[in-house]
């Protein structure tokens, strides 16, 4: 694809979102930044629903990075335990609530490059709260953004590095926090993985597989 075709597929789609999905955001409940990283942390290889169920609870027992800091590996897991990989991920938070308080204050900080440094921060993790709280211009890509932007011809790239450097030299700053929720969502509910619903989705026109497969069978 051109340089001109591919501009054109991100207008058009963009457009799309900004007219059907004006005000898309992230499904994980939380109400402070700190409470966002815990979830964003527990919510890896698992359902944003099922972490909701067990959020409340933690958000309770741990108001504050001090807290959590504080607290036991027992005591946490007991509360994740329910939650895919409840050890490491233990582990994770009580490393990241230490070194939130040992190196940034209590503070949740703005950047993906300090967010990284905290236990259990990877990239995704950490554009995601960049974007989210901060609305930092970063794209989070997960297994859905991935995916979305491979089947509608936003990107080529084989890797998540790929796939994040096309979306961000493609998408204007302003619109790619925004952006980020547009793409999961639709991965999560029309692009899935194992059915596309097709016959639901409004992008049907802009999607080069959607395209590719059409032309197939004609």
């Amino acid at each position: 694809m051109n340089s001109e075709s591919r501009k054109d597929l991100y207008t058009g789609i963009l457009s799309w979102f900004r007219d059907n999905v004006p005000a898309p955001t992230t499904e994980l409940h939380y109400d402070t930044p700190f409470h966002l990283l815990i979830s964003v942390i527990l919510s890896a290889q698992c359902t944003d629903k099922r972490v909701n169920m067990y959020t409340p609870a933690i958000f309770r027992e741990f108001p504050e990075p001090e807290d959590l800091a504080a607290a036991s590996f027992e005591k946490v897991y007991g509360l994740i335990k329910s939650i895919s990989f409840p050890n490491n991920k233990a582990r994770h938070l009580i490393g990241m609530a230490q070194m939130l308080v040992s190196d940034f204050g209590g503070r949740v900080p703005d950047s993906p490059e300090e967010l990284v440094k905290l236990p259990g921060v990877g990239r995704k993790t950490a554009n995601v709260i960049a974007s989210v709280v901060y609305d930092k211009p970063v794209i989070a890509v997960d297994t859905h953004v991935f995916r979305v932007s491979r089947r509608l011809g936003l990107s080529d790239g084989k890797t998540v590095e790929a796939v994040e450097k096309d979306l961000t030299e493609n998408i204007p700053a302003e619109s790619r926090a925004t952006a980020h929720h547009w793409l999961i969502l639709h991965g999560r509910y029309i692009c899935t993985a194992r059915k596309p619903k097709c016959h639901e989705c409004g992008l049907k026109e802009w999607c080069t597989e959607y395209r590719a497969a059409n032309v197939k069978i004609q």
